[in-house]
């Protein structure tokens, strides 16, 4: 079956799987590759392909990007690496009704990671989604479906579960090294890496900018260069666009969805709760500076879990001291010892205690490698850091910042997913969608 975007869209998903690959029997490409399109490829998507193109068993084939001018320059740039032209797209619809793409990496702005997951799946696509892998809480948990109900392999991009360092200390930690682990506490400061944004003024989108498939599921908005850059300068920056994004709600998810993921998803796992915090708290602000972003660059966010556990996250951008010479990291607090990422385990006279010799270190692969593994194998053991597991270490996040932007304390079922009595707070759990870039409901 030749798919187009405009069958792809009105096919029902059974018959989108039938067209496209399938759990099993699939024939990749040559030597048995995994060809792969890059989706969102102006920054961490260029590292996606400079990564598998040095990574066995992967052919990155296409590429794809609503800025035309960045599409064009990776793909000369692929071209010149490999003697091969790839194809290229700027609406992401075409890359899934192209039957020959077997893999997809996702690096766009926050805001269209689930989508763009789902469609893949429907799609008999396997995923690589960058973090976090949901932009709100709902659209985490169905994509979370869509990969088990369409059997893909879906890996979530926070790339510690990869870690053959972490997947030792924390298997010990899990066996009880340090007794109980009753509390977790994960940081990001970033000092000297975050700065005020500027302020927004309308303006025309460039032309190699196709602004209407960037904003894809957000409500329509105006696009905004930076004032202060055009008083100054004269010069149309781009105010969100490619990067501060991140600091604005619809689009992003500020630090502690940012950098942060990647450590709250360290801390949930080595928690070993598996499950929601029941209430949560968050209080921070803007400081210092002067600008028009959303998201705050101090916060500290407490979660409490049914059982007593407590998870406490930090965010600070404005600059702080390194814990144990990091300014990113997780420390872990037992019945009888502690342990700092990066330094091992203490017992609480702070005397360091031993690994053990015959403590089980598993290989270590890099995050390509075990995800080519898992698209090969379709074991769900082969994939470290599966749907589900991003779409709970992801919702901390987005639970946390609900919190902090109601400025109370807030009870969450982990049951259902849902804050109890509470629907300012459950309204805040998802997002009202723009047509035809609707997050579908999996069944």
């Amino acid at each position: 079956m030749d798919m187009t975007r405009r069958n792809f869209l009105g096919t029902s998903a059974a018959a989108v799987i039938a067209a496209g690959t399938t759990a099993k029997g699939k024939v990749f490409g040559a030597n048995n590759n995994v060809r792969f399109c890059c989706i969102g490829i102006h920054g961490q998507g260029g590292s996606h392909m400079k990564d598998l193109l040095k990574t066995e068993g992967a052919e990155v084939v296409a590429l794809c990007d609503v800025d035309g001018d960045v599409l064009r320059q990776r793909a000369r740039q692929l071209e010149k690496e490999t003697g091969k032209k790839p194809k290229t797209y700027v609406d992401a619809r075409d890359v899934m009704a192209d039957d020959s793409i077997d893999a997809i990496t996702i690096a766009t702005p926050n805001h269209w990671h689930s989508l763009l997951t789902i469609w893949a799946c429907q799609a008999g696509k396997d995923v690589y989604v960058e973090k976090p892998l949901s932009h709100n809480h709902w659209e985490g948990r169905q994509l979370a479906k869509a990969a088990e109900k369409y059997g893909r392999v879906v890996q979530h991009g926070t790339q510690g579960r990869s870690s053959a360092t972490w997947i030792r200390d924390i298997q010990l930690m899990h066996d009880g090294f340090i007794g109980r682990i009753n509390m977790a506490k994960g940081f990001t400061y970033k000092n000297g890496n975050r700065h005020a944004i500027g302020h927004r003024m309308v303006a025309d989108p460039p032309k190699n900018l196709d602004w209407n498939l960037w904003q894809g599921p957000a409500q329509e908005s105006d696009y905004y260069i930076n004032k202060d850059v055009f008083e100054e300068k004269g010069r149309e920056q781009g105010i969100y666009v490619h990067y501060n994004w991140h600091w604005v709600w619809p689009y992003g998810n500020g630090e502690i969805g940012n950098q942060g993921v990647h450590q709250m998803d360290l801390a949930v796992w080595g928690l070993g709760r598996n499950t929601f915090p029941a209430q949560v708290y968050s209080s921070g602000g803007r400081f210092a500076w002067d600008d028009d972003a959303d998201s705050p660059n101090t916060q500290t966010t407490t979660m409490t879990y049914e059982d007593g556990a407590i998870l406490v996250f930090e965010v600070r951008n404005l600059g702080s001291y390194e814990e144990a010479g990091q300014t990113t990291g997780n420390h872990f607090f037992g019945d009888t010892g502690y342990y700092v990422e990066g330094s091992g385990f203490f017992n609480y006279q702070h005397e360091p205690i031993p690994i053990p010799e015959d403590a089980p270190k598993p290989q270590g692969r890099s995050k390509w490698e075990n995800f080519l593994r898992a698209v090969h194998s379709r074991k769900p053991e082969d994939n470290t850091c599966d749907g589900l597991v991003g779409h709970i270490s992801s919702a901390h996040c987005h639970i946390g910042n609900v919190a902090y932007r109601l400025k109370r304390s807030l009870n969450f079922d982990p049951k259902t997913e849902r804050f109890v009595d509470d629907e300012e707070a459950n309204a805040m759990l998802t997002r009202n969608y723009r047509s035809p870039f609707v997050v579908p409901e999996i069944s």
